[in-house]
């Protein structure tokens, strides 16, 4: 057996995000599993980015000395000689989230990150600079991956699918991995990795048809039911201890998600849709998501990282416990740099996974990750229910690039007034004529 010593190299591209501290953690903590030899941090924001830098310096020196490290706003300086790319960007930071959220609120309409007009207007921002750090890529590294998480993944992934077709990209989203490991909570396994599935859907947006202990086979389906029907995925306890708020009454929310089809389990986003009224009713105009996080992750972790620096040291950092969201990625990177062939979900064109949905459009599945990329995995018909969502919401999704693409202000007027959460043509065009003035330096000009 030939020894495989390789080591890799990779660069994240939103160095100055809030999620990078506890990624480099869990990235350091699985050496053993996926081996580094460099990090580069690449953002637009030097500021921001430094803040984060300097902390993950210390925390590199201290626990894994052997990895360079390095981080820069110069493209070529970035992206060259890597082996992957990590897509954490946020187009317009919180600002722009922030109008994402408070703008459509002002019509009685659900404001959030990537659900309804504000996800649209969030994924139009991300499409010209996910495209330009895949051409970075491509440019300086092109045999390199790009695992992209940046939102709105399935708006993203359809301009991928259009704009660059053949590029290494791999879209994905980690709030499946997130329920799957209160699903294990629930049946008394340890996490996701317990657990066989099947999947399907869009984009924050699906539902599993099957979960199964995976040494075992067992179906969990029956016991899963029954815990969601009572309590949606809220686990409670030491599991939930630092779980904020607006989280648990989201997970709380599935039980009634599911009252709706209880023939599958649905992913939380489906709250958005199911029941905006009461999302609307039960929201703060004035006070959104965005500003919690202002007011609590941002503070938290800019302060920890001001603390590290100024200490010199790491030690007893805040990051230690948190690893669902990074540990996704290592899974995958491991997946596809030793061919593997494990399963995960993935974002890409159809192309017969879901039998009764038409071949182009993005969906969300479960795919064999290798050397050689994903290979999607056959789920079969969408329920009539399922599907009959699913087509409104692809079609928004494709309406949005279209937009993009042709710089049409009536595609995204039709993509606004298609989406189950807005009411009527009129209040879609309200919205959409607000945010057109605040997207101005982000989105192309529409006419």
């Amino acid at each position: 057996m030939v020894k495989d010593d390789r080591k890799f190299s990779v660069v994240i591209a939103g160095g100055g995000s809030t999620f990078t501290p506890g990624f480099i953690l869990r990235l350091i903590n699985q050496q053993d599993k996926f081996p580094l030899r460099q990090i580069k941090f690449y953002d637009i924001d030097a500021e921001r980015q430094k803040k984060i830098g300097d902390a993950c310096a210390i925390i590199i020196k201290e626990r894994a000395p052997q990895i360079k490290f390095s981080y820069t706003t110069d493209p070529e300086e970035a992206f060259t000689d890597v082996d992957f790319v990590f897509g954490s960007i946020r187009v317009g930071k919180y600002e722009m989230r922030s109008h994402d959220e408070k703008i459509p609120l002002k019509y009685g309409v659900n404001g959030q990150e990537t659900t309804g007009p504000g996800g649209m207007a969030y994924g139009l921002r991300s499409i010209p600079a996910i495209i330009q750090i895949i051409d970075y890529m491509e440019k300086y590294s092109p045999n390199a991956w790009m695992i992209n998480y940046s939102n709105t993944i399935a708006i993203v992934s359809e301009a991928c699918r259009r704009f660059r077709p053949k590029s290494k990209v791999i879209n994905i989203c980690d709030m499946p991995i997130d329920i799957m490991t209160r699903m294990a909570q629930i049946c008394g396994l340890k996490d996701y990795h317990d657990l066989d599935f099947i999947y399907y859907g869009l984009n924050h947006f699906g539902w599993w048809k099957e979960v199964r202990n995976y040494k075992t086979g067992e179906d969990l389906m029956p016991k899963l039911k029954k815990y969601v029907r009572e309590n949606g995925y809220y686990v409670g306890g030491d599991f939930d201890k630092e779980t904020e708020a607006s989280w648990v009454a989201t997970f709380k929310k599935a039980k009634d998600c599911y009252a709706l089809e209880p023939d599958t389990l649905p992913n939380t986003y489906m709250q958005y849709y199911y029941y905006p009224q009461y999302e609307v009713a039960h929201a703060d105009p004035h006070h959104t998501r965005t500003d919690e996080i202002l007011e609590h992750r941002q503070k938290i972790v800019f302060g920890e990282c001001k603390r590290i620096v100024e200490a010199g040291t790491a030690k007893n950092n805040i990051w230690d416990k948190n690893a669902i969201h990074s540990e996704y990625i290592v899974d995958i990177c491991h997946a596809i740099a030793y061919n593997t062939h494990e399963k995960f979900l993935a974002n890409i064109p159809n192309n017969g996974a879901i039998s009764n949905m038409p071949d182009d459009c993005i969906v969300e599945v479960p795919c064999l990750f290798g050397a050689d990329g994903v290979q999607p995995i056959a789920c079969g018909e969408a329920g009539r229910f399922q599907r009959g969502l699913m087509m409104e919401q692809v079609t928004c999704e494709q309406l949005v690039v279209d937009a993009y693409e042709q710089h049409s202000y009536e595609k995204m007027w039709q993509a606004f007034a298609l989406n189950k959460t807005v009411p009527d043509a009129l209040v879609a065009k309200k919205i959409l004529d607000d945010m057109i003035p605040v997207n101005a330096p982000y989105w192309p000009e529409l006419k």
